[in-house]
């Protein structure tokens, strides 16, 4: 016995020496982790240099003749001949190449000089200033929107300590920013005539773009926050507080604290998305931004205006990604430093299954109605019809039947949307786990406008909705791959991980029950609320006529050709739109409703261990001797 126990001892004591030597590799392993800053910084610059020869080459992949543009541009009234051609060529220094402009701006932008534009002849940086400071004007009045409503939706839960569903957050983000900029305009500014309707000249003309803008955005980052703080409140230093006595207020303000830490690279981009991808709604407010600048100069192929604005954009992006990400090193402090973090554990959204089944069915049912008519029917008699039987969603402005366009439109819109939403899941998961290359591409392709990458991918390909849905493809992934980045980087610092690094648990076991499942789950349902979003990126490209083209049922080019007449026709409008919203709640509710219901098979499983007590035997109370036990155990198995 004596040398069994000492071969125990000696493999605990050497147990306990190998945990003591993995954790000190572990905490000294923190240096090294500036390797990904270095990794990003190279990535951000390789990115950079890629978008800008890419937006230099925009005259030679359109295979259009660039002085023909910049002719129209300059004159429309000018005949397009082959002198004033060729003296256009020479001027621009077109016949030297697009390697030879694009080494000659390069020059001139390390001096700091954009150059001159090819349509109005002026210096570049002053557009780019102007454009930009009204653009980030504009982009603190909408956050400042979208916060506050935020805040209202983040409240319920805080009070309650539990999450809902999520359904009405996921329809305000899905509501469509130029349709609701054309709303606003026509309620607050022709009807009640109490704001102005177009221009930049006061405070007051902030007001109606701002809410266009920070209504979905609001939606959007309130959901992912209420999304997040149940599992907060769940934990038990929430219980603790709450019976030392501490303030709601405190303890909200602690709680949002553990939250925002993941969250803070979604509101950078948020900010970011507001400044450049605001084309839309710049264009129906006739605000001179950065992002109505740079579709103006793309259209005209004014190429040193178009390089200066892209560039401002890419700045302005790496700055903001810099931003949050010393924001969210700030909120967690040397936890992250110290492999010290304890997560939250994961607590699913539970829906009532009522909810997407009536959602489902209501969708459903309508695109179904529509699958069974004509969608190209022209009744130039009933143009503009309101709702009839014979026409259940009314007419267009052809006479063409709404519900007939919506359910036909709903394949190719949905379906596209669905599969850009799969592989912007899987290229943010992979992505994940490279912080270093994430970062720095997330920034750069997150400051890019969807109008301007749609432009330069129709370029190449020409308008319709396989360019579309590449446009939108390399850019929807950003925000998901910085969820996944944050939450990989947070997982991997947490103690439990360096308990079973100490415990000599392999990296394949790691990976798949500990790291996955809590950064898989999270960006599932974030992949799911921006599905909505991405089907809104390919409406705002049919909408600007680089998406699918007439007489194509698409929901964009639904909503562009409703829109002139959204005034005397709302309908039109509001049919793909509140088809918009409606799929939006039905993706957010579903995934609740199946994601509690796996939770609710699991709960007894998980539960047994410890409800089951062990068995323990009662002692007696007489002391018998050994002979009367024995007996009566004899005795008893003869009775049996």
């Amino acid at each position: 016995m004596d040398l069994r126990g000492r071969r125990i001892g000696a493999r605990c004591v050497a147990r306990v020496r190998a945990g003591r030597r993995d954790a000190a590799e572990i905490h000294q392993k923190p240096p090294k982790a500036r390797r990904p800053v270095g990794a990003a910084g190279l990535t951000r610059f390789g990115c950079l240099v890629a978008v800008l020869a890419t937006v230099g080459l925009l005259p030679w992949l359109s295979h259009r003749d660039p002085a023909l543009t910049v002719l129209r541009a300059r004159s429309a009234e000018r005949e397009p001949t082959e002198e004033a051609l060729s003296a256009i060529r020479e001027d621009l220094g077109l016949d030297a190449g697009p390697l030879s402009l694009l080494g000659s701006w390069a020059s001139d932008l390390l001096h700091g000089d954009l150059g001159t534009s090819w349509v109005s002849g002026t210096d570049v940086l002053p557009s780019v200033v102007a454009g930009l400071q009204v653009s980030l004007g504009l982009m603190g009045a909408a956050l400042g929107v979208a916060v506050v409503l935020g805040a209202l939706l983040v409240a319920p839960v805080l009070v309650r300590g539990r999450g809902s569903a999520g359904a009405f957050a996921a329809m305000l983000a899905a509501v469509p920013e130029f349709l609701l900029a054309t709303v606003a305009l026509l309620v607050c500014g022709v009807w009640l005539g109490r704001l102005p309707t177009a221009g930049w000249a006061g405070p007051e003309y902030l007001v109606l773009p701002a809410i266009a803008l920070g209504v979905p955005a609001g939606g959007l980052l309130g959901r992912l926050v209420a999304d997040a703080l149940p599992a907060v409140l769940d934990e038990r230093w929430v219980e603790l507080w709450r019976g030392a006595g501490v303030s709601r207020t405190a303890i909200a303000a602690a709680a949002l604290k553990r939250v925002l830490p993941p969250l803070v690279p979604q509101f950078g981009m948020a900010a970011v998305g507001l400044t450049g991808g605001a084309v839309a709604v710049e264009t129906v407010f006739a605000v001179p931004g950065i992002g109505r600048t740079a579709l103006g100069a793309a259209k005209s192929q004014d190429l040193p205006l178009l390089q200066g604005s892209v560039l401002a954009l890419l700045l302005l992006g790496l700055v903001a990604g810099v931003a949050a990400a010393l924001a969210r090193r700030w909120l967690l402090g040397p936890a992250l430093r110290d492999a010290g973090l304890t997560l939250p554990p994961a607590r699913p959204v539970r829906s009532h299954p009522a909810i997407p089944l009536t959602l489902f069915t209501v969708l459903a049912a309508t695109i179904g109605w529509g699958l069974l008519r004509d969608p190209y029917t022209v009744h130039t008699a009933a143009r503009l019809a309101a709702p009839t039987w014979a026409h259940p969603l009314g007419t267009d402005a052809l006479g063409r039947d709404v519900l007939a366009r919506l359910g036909h439109g709903a394949a190719s819109t949905v379906g596209t949307a669905a599969a850009i939403c799969v592989l912007s899941l899987l290229v943010a998961l992979a992505l994940g786990f490279l912080p270093g290359v994430a970062a720095g591409a997330a920034d750069i392709a997150n400051a890019l406008p969807p109008v301007i990458v749609g432009i330069l991918v129709a370029a190449a390909t020409g308008p319709g909705t396989g360019g579309a849905a590449l446009a939108v493809a390399l850019i929807s992934w950003p925000a998901l791959s910085a969820h996944a980045a944050a939450l990989v980087q947070e997982v991997r610092a947490s103690a439990f991980l360096t308990a079973q690094r100490a415990m000599g648990a392999s990296p394949l076991w790691i990976l798949t029950r500990h790291v996955l499942p809590s950064v898989a789950t999270p960006v599932a349902r974030h992949a799911l609320l921006r599905l909505p979003g991405i089907a809104l990126a390919l409406a705002s490209l049919g909408f600007l006529g680089l998406g699918a083209q007439p007489p194509a049922p698409e929901w964009g080019l639904l909503l562009d050709e409703s829109r002139a007449y959204v005034e005397r026709a709302p309908w039109a409008a509001l049919a793909p739109a509140v088809a918009l919203a409606l799929l939006a709640g039905l993706a957010v509710s579903g995934a609740a409703a199946v994601q509690g219901r796996s939770a609710r098979r699991a709960a007894p499983t998980a539960k047994k261990p410890w409800v089951k007590k062990p068995s323990v035997k009662k002692p007696s109370v007489k002391r018998h001797s050994a002979k009367k036990s024995s007996a009566k155990k004899k005795g008893a198995s003869v009775a049996v």
